[in-house]
């Protein structure tokens, strides 16, 4: 955004992404210390931090993972520091451990963890639903619906933390941190607490008699959390529509935004009351009761699992409320993906046995071309795998792991058996090697700069210990990618935008034992095919070999040529030297590349990052720069 988000101009008015809301409550709310590790939908919290953190007087970090930014924060907290950690629904997972134990520790400032779910999977491995977290952890979750919210609920989230010394989950899902709103700014909370530690072994060194007395401590919080819940300002019923039958729907989240505009669209003839939930766990069980008491039907709506519904039922079953309670388990809504107007509003309408009046377009029966996801022209990784598959012939057990070049896995590389999560692909392939022995072929994985330093490392360590023998690809292209470009431990740069220094990949490597170590760059690559060959060879005898193929990643290169004013250099194909072999089109695979009518290949100026790549892939030397052509 253009305008200066840390501005104390209370009242004005912002146009704002739900993360760059959730940044500017962070500012507003006086959070003093904030870390993440980046991963859509969130990522757009710290890009935004990291711009405006000096100005707004927040330390931020872009930790190695999100475990480690739970633990900066976590500690920041016991401090009695304003703190924020934020990350998409799997990276909680990477930082339970310190989490569910910090619920047991409290805090003594506030610490409010942010955790971005993804229905649909739109960048993710899957779908979980993290309002089982609070469940599973005891931690009060509220749930913001609108960017307004997002920014207003967090200053509650530090209140409500601070009061019961605890931190507070806070959901969002894709819609919400990417839906842009209307967002009137409040005032900055100037006050900077001092920093103080007292030391109380007893709460915070949870050993076994510890963690048993703080596990008490904690169920006492829960029994008053609930009372806060009851008085919670965000949860709250709306009207619409009259008539004799009396419908309630119970939502919360984005799904309340699903509602409302289904109700926009018909109320069915009768008086339908919308209860928002906002603080979702604990439950208001008093305020749910009252609610649904003198209701004929109860309709839950809610993206993903049925946590409200489940517990909803469990509720009414204690209360010996006998009203009809409909939701996903009754099979009124889908299970999987995320929600839109229209399956809300069809949900409703069979709940209540009304039938379904869309007029609409119906999209599907309009053809539209796909365009599945693709390695950008000129990307360092296309040489990589170009070169992979020209030293194996794509024969052996190629995992994987997450980042850009997960893209690996489309044609023609199609190099990309397995994958888990962040950092997996330096322990499944000793699964493999244990597995199958020498009859799969070479084993070759393929990990990213940032995701080594995530969770690669301790996979890499249990390889050289326990004698695997494969080739582990690091693809170093200088950045955090696919979520952003934010930095990493590798580059010079920290998350305040201040040198930092570079921790080496290479020297890592080398320091936990590996023989082989090679970096290449993989723009050349009849030298990369070479060096692949040679660490095969290699790990066949000798156990893991390592080769870090380091070239900036293409947008990177562009933005450079922009910020200089320099020209891309450019290539173009001579079609009389061209045989129409296809090697550069369905081999190589550069999107710069398109075909005419006669099957002769071009290259798209606007498209051509300039890598020159592709000059080396075509056997009749028909690939020359721009200018030599000219010339």
């Amino acid at each position: 955004m253009s305008e200066d988000i840390t501005m104390d101009e209370p009242g004005r008015r912002l146009l704002l992404l739900g993360n760059e809301a959730i940044a500017r409550g962070a500012i507003e709310a006086g959070v003093q210390v904030a870390a993440t590790y980046p991963g859509t939908p969130s990522s757009e919290i710290g890009n935004t931090l990291h711009r405006v953190a000096k100005r707004a007087g927040i330390y931020f970090e872009f930790s190695t993972n999100e475990k480690v930014a739970m633990e900066v924060a976590g500690a920041a907290a016991t401090a009695g520091v304003r703190s924020l950690t934020f990350m998409k629904h799997v990276g909680l997972n990477v930082a339970s451990d310190p989490f569910m134990t910090v619920v047991y520790t409290g805090v003594r400032g506030g610490l409010v963890v942010v955790t971005a779910d993804d229905p649909h999977a739109h960048s993710s491995q899957n779908e979980q639903d993290n309002r089982y977290y609070a469940r599973l952890s005891g931690a009060p979750m509220v749930e913001p619906s609108l960017p307004q919210e997002a920014k207003d609920l967090l200053l509650y989230a530090y209140d409500i933390s601070e009061k019961y010394e605890i931190p507070v989950l806070y959901r969002t899902t894709t819609r919400l941190n990417h839906a842009r709103g209307d967002v009137a700014l409040g005032p900055i909370r100037r006050e900077r607490r001092k920093p103080k530690w007292e030391r109380d072994i007893s709460r915070f060194v949870v050993v076994p008699a510890n963690a048993r007395v703080r596990h008490a401590e904690l169920l006492k919080k829960m029994e008053a959390l609930q009372a806060e819940a009851e008085r919670c300002p965000f949860n709250r019923v709306e009207v619409f529509g009259d008539g004799e039958r009396r419908v309630g729907i119970i939502t919360s989240g984005v799904s309340y935004n699903y509602v409302r505009e289904a109700l926009q669209k018909s109320t069915f003839g009768t008086c339908i009351s919308v209860l928002k939930l906002t603080f979702t766990y604990p439950l208001p069980v008093s305020t749910i009761y009252d609610f649904m008491k003198d209701k004929d039907t109860v309709i839950v709506v809610e993206e993903l699992e049925p946590v409200l519904e489940t517990d909803i039922k469990a509720l009414a079953k204690e209360m010996e409320l006998t009203v009809p309670i409909l939701g996903k388990r009754d099979g009124y809504f889908p299970r999987a993906l995320e929600f839109n107007p229209d399956i809300v509003y069809s949900g409703i309408a069979a709940a209540l046995g009304e039938e379904v009046s869309l007029e609409r377009i119906d999209w599907k029966e309009i053809p539209l071309p796909t365009r599945p996801p693709a390695l950008c022209p000129g990307c360092p990784h296309r040489g990589t795998y170009y070169a992979v598959k020209k030293a194996t012939g794509g024969k052996g057990v190629f995992p994987t792991d997450i980042g850009c070049y997960t893209l690996g896995i489309q044609p023609p590389y199609q190099l990309g058996d397995l994958l888990f999560c962040m950092g997996s692909s330096t322990g499944t392939p000793g699964g493999f090697y244990r597995a199958l022995g020498e009859d799969s072929g070479p084993i070759i994985s393929f990990i990213g700069d940032s995701t080594f330093f995530h969770t690669g490392i301790p996979g890499l360590i249990n390889a050289i210990h326990n004698r695997h023998r494969f080739v582990l690809v690091i693809m170093d292209n200088a950045t955090t990618a696919m979520t952003g470009h934010q930095p990493h431990p590798g580059l010079p740069v920290d998350g305040m935008g201040e040198h930092a220094p570079v921790v080496s990949i290479e020297k890592v490597v080398k320091a936990l034992g590996v023989g082989f170590v090679k970096v290449v760059n993989p723009l050349k690559l009849d030298e990369t095919t070479e060096v692949i060959k040679e660490a095969i060879e290699y790990s066949k005898e000798n156990g893991v070999a390592v080769v870090i193929t380091r070239y900036p990643c293409a947008l990177l290169i562009l933005r450079e040529y922009r910020r200089t004013g320099r020209k891309v250099p450019l290539w173009q194909v001579e079609q009389e030297k061209c045989t129409r072999c296809g090697i550069c089109t369905k081999a190589f695979a550069c999107p710069a590349f398109w075909v005419d009518e006669e099957n002769y290949p071009h290259i798209d100026p606007a498209l051509c990052a300039g890598c020159g790549a592709c000059e080396q892939v075509c056997p009749f030397g028909a690939i020359k720069p721009v200018k030599e052509v000219e010339e």
